[in-house]
């Protein structure tokens, strides 16, 4: 037994004669300190990669190439053409808090997406790991390797100007980390999920992401000012569909400044996974900002549906704080209030600014539900004529555009006289089943041409008593009469709502409510902004509040569910959206019941007069579940259907 044993075993001897256990304290071996703490920063091979590309994005580069094998286990490399290291500074690089970017040590003027020194160490720590690196102009490149902690002195090496960090055997210091991490596949999506991050909000820099067989990201940089290449960026990831889709947001308050895109409330999914949000140039996930992009499109989605965005916050260093967690994606506001309702009222006001416009996706959806076989896999099969021919969908550009001239009507035959004219062909000659007629020659020629230069163009039909029939000078519109109608009388009550107020019940009998006294806290700070909604509230000592008023429009009511739904909405979001909900779902029951009924037959007047409130209507392109109230069919699409294009 060693002599440190011998202290060891004393001590505890001592200890178990008083009583108490008796542990000696001592400091951690480096190797072991480093370990620990990349247990924080380096959960996972994604991690690693985000560490070595924000850095760098701190140096400089213009391009950043990642390449990871067996899901970042067993290979992973960043490389950049940015502003390289001395020999020196290698060595410096790979020790503990050592970093180049806190030059004034001050913690608040944060301008770099890393500040904390603690990657490359924590990545050497559980790894084995090259860094080699060039300044720009220097012959001179060199070389350093870390195993397992352990830094291996610096050496010449060949190496293009910039850096380049290999890692191999990843996390094999640590082999129960090993046993966490997923498939290969799954590791690298989620490195994707990060350069993708990190890509939008630099779109000035190009990024590539390979694994062993092929070229998973390919990211030029964009050109143009910043709105014009963040949009370009954006749909290289998110997709066109969402580029084609997007609102522009731009706004500022108190030197806040917040700019962006959000997508039109029918282009939606079923979870917040494309909802992307950054603060000062920094990819963060932060439960305040989605609080507010919910709070934002409440009005037009269901709550199992969620809005695509990717909103910029950019403010001042003093006003946020970056240092709140290792891995850097979360944030804190000092003036959270401000930011939140930054965000939703620019929300709003873009949406509003969008008035009836619906996402191009219904369209396409309303094509692909037509072209059966696409679905399958199966070959979509075109309309084949009484004559055999059969259009194919994969015609050269020249044989379509001759096969068009070749079934275009000959000279002074444009159409079928019973088609123009359903009254020369006999009863019903004109009309489909279950079709309300609607005789365009009521209207006279020059009104029904000037109607269909409207957005939504004139009215000709109503189909089943439900949806209404316009044409448009460049293709036709189905509305959803219900739908709309719903939409447009829901619109009103809102502003009637906004403009008198919110009625007030009195309760016979106040009911008190206890709650645990911060939740009281919250409820009671909140009372004026409750009270504008109806709800009339006190402090009834530290654990309780008493309700003496609640709103007219709900009824009977929970109230200590309601009151206890908005104390933890105002924990977690910062809005009592219980109450709002509540109050826009009776108002959405009430619409709903007042609207136009699918089955009631309108005739062309009312028809028209639907169409021209709809334009003149904000949001009415949705229903007030997100679902569209319309589809637009351009003619070049329905000429697609019939093998014409």
């Amino acid at each position: 037994m060693t002599t440190a044993d011998q202290d060891i075993q004393s001590s505890l001897g001592k200890g178990a004669e008083t009583g108490l256990p008796k542990r000696v304290l001592r400091r951690l071996p480096n190797t072991l300190v480093n370990q620990i703490a990349a247990g924080e920063v380096i959960e996972r091979p994604a991690a690693a990669v985000k560490e070595l590309v924000e850095n760098a994005i701190d140096a400089g580069a213009r391009h950043i190439d990642v390449v990871m094998r067996d899901g970042g286990r067993a290979f992973l490399s960043v490389a950049d053409d940015g502003c390289g290291m001395t020999a020196e500074e290698l060595t410096l690089a790979v020790e503990r808090h050592a970093t180049s970017k806190l030059p004034a040590d001050d913690l608040v003027d944060i301008k770099t997406l890393g500040f904390r020194g603690e990657a490359l160490p924590s990545i050497g720590a559980v790894s084995r790991m090259t860094v080699s690196s060039r300044l720009p102009g220097s012959e001179d490149g060199w070389s350093l390797t870390v195993e397992g902690g352990q830094v291996l002195p610096a050496a010449p090496a060949a190496q293009a100007p910039g850096t380049r960090i290999e890692v191999r055997d990843l996390f094999y210091a640590t082999p129960a980390r090993l046993k966490f991490l997923k498939t290969a596949r799954t590791e690298i999506n989620h490195a994707q999920d990060a350069i993708n991050r990190l890509a939008m909000a630099h779109p000035d820099i190009g990024f590539t992401l390979s694994d062993e067989s092929r070229r998973i990201i390919r990211l030029a940089p964009a050109e143009g000012d910043l709105f014009e290449s963040r949009l370009k960026r954006l749909a290289a990831v998110m997709g066109h569909e969402f580029s084609e889709n997007a609102l522009p947001i731009e706004a500022e308050r108190e030197g806040v400044r917040l700019s962006g895109y959000i997508g039109l409330p029918t282009l939606n999914r079923g979870n917040a996974q494309h909802q992307y949000l950054f603060v000062n140039g920094r990819p963060v996930r932060d439960k305040l900002l989605h609080g507010a992009v919910r709070g934002a499109y409440q009005d037009f989605l269901a709550r199992d549906r969620h809005a695509l965005v990717a909103l910029f916050v950019d403010l001042p260093a003093e006003l946020v704080d970056v240092n709140v967690h290792p891995a850097k994606t979360e944030v804190r506001f000092r003036e959270a209030g401000l930011v939140r309702g930054l965000i939703v009222g620019a929300c709003k006001h873009a949406l509003a600014a969008a008035g009836h416009r619906a996402s191009t996706t219904v369209a396409t959806a309303a094509l692909g539900a037509f072209r059966q076989g696409e679905a399958d896999g199966t070959e979509p099969r075109a309309f084949q004529g009484s004559y055999g021919w059969q259009p194919s969908a994969r015609l050269p550009a020249g044989m379509a555009e001759a096969a068009r001239g070749y079934h275009a009507p000959l000279p002074g035959f444009e159409g079928a006289p019973q088609a123009n004219n359903p009254a020369s062909a006999g009863p019903g000659a004109g009309t489909f089943a279950g079709e309300e007629a609607y005789d365009p020659r009521s209207t006279d020629g020059t009104e029904a041409e000037s109607l269909e230069a409207y957005p939504l163009g004139a009215a000709r039909a109503q189909v089943h008593g439900t949806y209404v029939v316009a044409q448009t000078r460049n293709g036709i519109v189905i509305v959803d009469q219900h739908a709309a109608h719903e939409r447009l009388v829901y619109e009103r009550m809102k502003a009637q709502l906004a403009e008198a107020g919110v009625a007030r019940q009195m309760l016979l009998i106040p009911e008190v409510i206890e709650l645990e006294e911060v939740s009281v806290q919250r409820l009671t700070a909140r009372a004026e902004e409750l009270a504008e909604l109806g709800l009339h509230l006190e402090a009834f000592g530290p654990g309780a509040v008493v309700v003496r008023e609640v709103p007219a429009l709900l009824g009977e009511v929970d109230v200590q569910g309601l009151l206890r739904d908005l104390a933890d909405e105002l924990a977690e979001l910062g809005e009592a959206l219980a109450l709002r909900e509540k109050l826009e779902h009776v108002c959405g029951t009430m619409a709903c019941h007042g609207s136009v009924r699918a089955g009631r037959k309108l005739n062309g007047d009312e028809m028209n007069a639907l169409l021209r409130q709809m334009e003149a209507t904000p949001h009415s392109g949705q229903c007030n579940h997100g679902r569209p109230t319309y589809v637009e069919l351009q003619l070049a699409d329905i000429e697609k259907l019939f093998g014409r294009r």
